[in-house]
């Protein structure tokens, strides 16, 4: 476990590997820091290779890398409170589902299986020493308007990523919300039977 005191970290009941029990939705990011371009393909390739239901892959992604036309235009999708804080990251990355296949059926496992592959993106990202922060405040219609996204498929969230900043550059607010991390216990998660006794 972390012990830094710029990044507090929470215990977990059970051990898990570190890259998770350490993993930050961090608001705090480098401004400085660039992201490489081999290092984005890794994080990518590392969503590709995440498990589907029926090999279907329905997860797309547009990537734009701070100080790039492509980030101006992703950047100006965000919600506004997200703006107050993600234009430090290093990459914003757009992740869509492709909902309904050109054929017309209906993937009603896409919104998962997307969510995987930015789970997957996530691990390799902490294995870079990298941060990742998803944000589903975003305008889905200017989202459609910049981009060229077939029918079926339906934008979802953007992935703020990068490395780990100051905690003090935030505002007070924004800090706020950097100081804790809780989840519910286990027993709050799992679904019972029905009829099965308390």
């Amino acid at each position: 476990m972390s012990t830094s005191t710029s990044l507090p970290v929470s215990a977990v009941a059970l051990d898990v590997h570190p890259l998770l029990s350490e993993r930050w939705s961090t608001r705090a990011f480098d401004p400085d820091h660039v992201l490489e371009a081999e290092t984005a393909g890794r994080l990518l390739e590392a969503a590709r290779w995440s498990p589907s239901a029926s090999n279907t892959q329905p997860w797309r992604f547009a990537v734009a890398l701070r100080g790039t036309p492509e980030h101006d235009v992703l950047f100006g999708t965000l919600m506004g409170f997200n703006q107050a804080w993600a234009g430090n990251a290093s990459a914003l990355v757009l992740v869509a589902a492709e909902r309904v296949t050109p054929e017309g059926k209906t993937l009603r496992w896409a919104d998962l299986d997307a969510g995987q592959a930015v789970a997957h993106l996530t691990v390799q990202a902490a294995a870079e020493g990298l941060v990742v922060h998803t944000l589903g405040g975003i305008e889905v219609d200017a989202i459609r308007a910049a981009y060229e996204i077939p029918d079926g498929v339906e934008p979802l969230v953007v992935v703020a990523v990068g490395r780990q900043g100051d905690l003090e550059t935030l505002d007070e607010t924004v800090r706020a919300r950097e100081l804790t991390r809780a989840r519910r216990p286990l027993s709050e998660l799992l679904l019972p039977l029905r009829g099965a006794s308390a």
